[in-house]
């Protein structure tokens, strides 16, 4: 996930952060159940304080578009992503299915690639902060 701040602006960075990662959620570069940084990682990766990426991902929780679930941490909703209920449950079913089975999650992704009739090396990259 890349977020830039800029700095001096009109925007404060914590609205910086909330749109941002409501835009990349929107835009399909986070996926619904993607993991976010925890809140400390990301204040050191952009040099700011705790309390404001606290509040930017209060805000997005507030909105629906992200899910604080304790340990596992704050994830992308199914809402922020665009995903339908249905398909994010059917999703969660594959994947609970696949590790009863003992197939590795990267083999999972393979087999869903080839069942959409995508190549194996198709999967987007994303940029890092």
């Amino acid at each position: 996930m890349r977020i830039v701040i800029e700095d001096g602006g009109d925007v404060p960075p914590y609205a910086q952060i909330r749109d941002q990662v409501a835009g990349l959620a929107r835009d399909g570069d986070l996926a619904a159940g993607t993991r976010l940084p925890a809140v400390r990682a990301l204040a050191e990766q952009l040099g700011l304080a705790v309390n404001t990426v606290a509040r930017a991902y209060r805000e997005l929780e507030q909105a629906g578009l992200v899910e604080t679930r304790g340990r596992h941490g704050t994830v992308i909703t199914a809402r922020a992503a665009g995903a339908s209920t249905e398909a994010l449950r059917l999703a969660g079913q594959y994947a609970t299915a696949t590790r009863a089975l003992g197939v590795p999650p990267e083999q999972a992704l393979d087999l869903v690639r080839a069942a959409l009739g995508l190549r194996a090396d198709t999967t987007p990259t994303r940029g890092r902060p």
